[in-house]
C-alpha cells in the first residue's frame, strides 16, 4: 500500500510540473503584452536610458514621471526587471523573467509550508491550487505567472515571510516590506502575521501579549524600512514640493483605487470570485465547503482526542496551554484564513472598486493554498478516525479535492493552447514596419488610444507612450487599431500611424 502511495504521489507530482511547466512557458513567450504590463515596462527602460526611476506617465499626463503613483508595481519588481533589461535581453522577455522567477519562488514556499503542515502531500495540495486560479478572467488580468505585474510576487514574498516566521520574525518583516515595495496591497497581509506572532508566542494571558509585543517591534520596523527608502530616494529626485505632490497624488491613487467604475456589490464580487477558477463555479463552491468542514471536524476531534493529533514538523515548540492541533497548523492554519479574510473582505466591500480578482490575487495566491494543506491535515486526522461513516466522508471528499485541483490545473494548461486573438509573436509582426520607420525618423514620442492594444504597441515600436487625450501629446502621430481621419504616416497590417490632427 506504501508502495502505490508513493507512485501515486510521484505521478500526480510529474503531472503537476509539467502542467505548470506549460503554464510557465507560454506566458513567458507567448501571452500578448497587454497594456499594464507596457506601462510598467515603461520604468526599467527608463532606467536604463538613463532617465531614473521615471514612467513615461502615459495616466499622469503623458509626460515623463519619476516615481510615477500610477505605476502600482514597485521596486522589488521593477528595479530587477531594469537589471535584466540592461544585460540587452529582448525587453519583454527580460523583464518578464522577474515574475516568472517570483512565480517559482512562490511554488517553493508553498512547498515547504504544506509539507510542514501535512507531510509531501500538503505540499502537493499546495502548489496546485495556484494553477487552478484563473487571475485571466476578468479585465485588468493576470494572464499568467510571467506577467509584469506585482501581485504574484507580493504574494511569493508573503509565502516566504510566513516560512520564516517561526525562527526569524526580523526576516518576515523585512520579506513582508519588499512585498509592500512589490505591490502596495501587500500591506493586508499584516493582520496575518500579527495573529502567528501571537500564536508563537509563550505564554498564556498578558504574558503572552508581552511576549507578543516584544517580538513584534522589530519586524514591524522592518516592513517599513523597504518604502521608506524609496520614499527618500523620491524626495531625493523630486524635491520638496514635487515629493509633497508626489505624497497627494499616490494617496489619491490608493484612495480611489484609480479606476472609475460604477459601484459594484458583495454578492457580484463573491460571484466573480466564485468564477475565477478552471472549474463550474458550484464545483468551487462545493469543494470550500467540503473543506472547511474538514478542517473543523478535524480541528473538534484533535482537542478531543489528544492521541490523535499529528506532530508538527516545524520544529516550533507548542505554546503553554496550546491546543492539541499542531502549532504549526496552528500558526498557519489561522494566519491563512486571517489573511485571506482580509483580502476578500476589503475588496469585496470596496463598493468603489471594479469586479476584478486581480485586487484579491494576492492573499489567494498566498493564503488559499496554506489552507488547501490544512484540509489534507484533516483529511489525514479524519481518516485516523474508528467511526466508518468519517472514514467514509472523508475518502469522498479526498476524491472530490483531487479530482478538483487535477482537472483545474489540467484546463489551465490547455487554455494556454488558445492564446487569443494576439500572441506576442504577432504583436511584434504588427508592430515591425512602426518601429522600423520611427527609428529611421527619430521618432521618441507616440500617442496611442486609452488603454487598449495601441498601448502595448507604442511601447513595443521602441517609442514613448503618450495617450491620445493628453495635451502634451498635441501634435504627436497616433498609433491606432482604427482607420486614420488625417495623413497616414505608417499602415501596418493590424496598426497604425496617423497624423496628428
Amino acid at each position: 500500500m506504501k508502495n502505490l502511495s508513493t507512485a501515486m504521489f510521484w505521478l500526480l507530482a510529474a503531472c503537476l510540473i509539467i502542467a505548470h511547466v506549460i503554464v510557465a512557458w507560454h506566458s513567458l513567450v507567448v501571452m500578448r503584452f497587454w497594456e499594464d504590463e507596457a506601462f510598467n515596462l515603461t520604468v526599467p527602460l527608463n532606467l536604463v536610458a538613463g532617465l531614473g526611476y521615471t514612467s513615461d506617465g502615459a495616466l499622469s499626463g503623458s509626460t515623463l514621471t519619476p516615481f510615477d503613483p500610477r505605476i502600482s508595481t514597485g521596486v522589488s519588481v521593477l528595479l530587477p526587471a531594469a537589471a535584466v533589461v540592461a544585460t540587452g535581453i529582448d525587453p519583454v522577455i527580460g523583464a518578464r523573467l522577474i515574475p516568472l522567477a517570483y512565480w517559482v519562488l512562490l511554488l517553493a514556499g508553498l512547498a515547504v509550508l504544506g509539507s510542514r503542515i501535512a507531510g509531501r502531500w500538503g505540499a502537493l495540495t499546495a502548489v496546485a491550487v495556484p494553477l487552478a486560479f484563473n487571475s485571466a478572467l476578468t479585465i485588468s488580468p493576470i494572464q499568467g505567472p510571467a506577467d509584469l505585474l506585482g501581485e504574484i510576487p507580493a504574494a511569493a514574498l508573503i509565502v516566504w515571510a510566513l516560512v520564516v516566521l517561526p525562527r526569524r520574525a526580523w526576516l518576515a518583516g523585512l520579506l513582508l516590506g519588499f512585498a509592500v515595495q512589490a505591490k502596495l496591497i501587500a500591506l493586508l497581509a499584516l493582520p496575518a502575521f500579527a495573529v502567528a506572532l501571537w500564536i508563537l508566542a509563550p505564554g498564556s494571558g498578558m504574558e503572552r501579549l508581552r511576549a507578543t509585543v516584544r517580538r513584534s517591534w522589530l519586524p514591524l520596523a522592518l516592513v517599513a524600512i523597504p518604502t521608506f527608502l524609496v520614499e527618500v530616494a523620491a524626495l531625493l529626485s523630486l524635491g520638496l514640493d514635487g515629493f509633497i505632490d508626489h505624497l497627494r497624488s499616490l494617496a489619491g491613487f490608493l484612495r480611489s483605487g484609480g479606476q472609475h467604475y460604477a459601484p459594484t456589490t458583495v454578492t457580484q464580487k463573491v460571484g466573480t470570485l466564485l468564477d475565477a477558477w478552471f472549474l463550474p463555479w458550484w464545483v468551487t463552491l462545493v469543494v470550500v465547503l467540503a473543506a472547511s468542514s474538514l478542517i473543523i471536524g478535524a480541528v473538534l476531534i484533535s482537542r478531543r482526542k489528544p492521541d490523535d493529533a499529528m506532530p508538527s514538523d516545524a520544529g516550533v515548540p507548542a505554546p503553554a496551554g496550546a491546543h492539541t492541533v499542531p502549532t504549526t497548523v496552528q500558526y498557519l492554519g489561522l494566519a491563512a484564513i486571517t489573511g485571506l479574510a482580509a483580502y476578500v473582505g476589503w475588496w469585496t466591500t470596496a463598493s468603489h472598486l471594479p469586479l476584478w480578482v486581480r485586487h484579491p490575487a494576492p492573499g489567494v495566491y498566498a493564503f488559499l493554498p496554506i489552507l488547501a494543506a490544512v484540509a489534507v491535515w484533516s483529511l489525514q486526522m479524519l481518516w485516523r478516525s474508528p467511526a466508518r461513516p468519517i472514514r467514509v466522508a472523508t475518502a469522498a471528499a479526498s476524491a472530490l479535492l483531487a479530482i478538483a485541483l487535477g482537472a483545474g490545473g489540467a484546463l489551465h494548461a490547455a487554455a494556454m493552447f488558445s492564446p487569443g486573438w494576439e500572441t506576442l509573436e504577432t504583436q511584434r509582426t504588427a508592430v515591425a514596419p512602426i518601429r522600423a520607420w520611427a527609428a529611421e525618423n527619430d521618432i521618441r514620442w507616440l500617442a496611442a488610444q486609452p488603454w487598449g492594444g495601441a498601448t502595448s504597441a507604442v511601447v513595443l515600436s521602441g517609442t514613448h507612450l503618450g495617450l491620445f487625450d493628453a495635451p502634451e501629446m498635441a501634435g504627436v502621430p497616433r498609433l491606432t487599431l482604427e482607420a486614420c481621419t488625417t495623413e497616414v504616416l505608417v499602415d501596418g497590417p493590424v496598426y497604425r500611424v496617423c497624423a496628428a490632427p
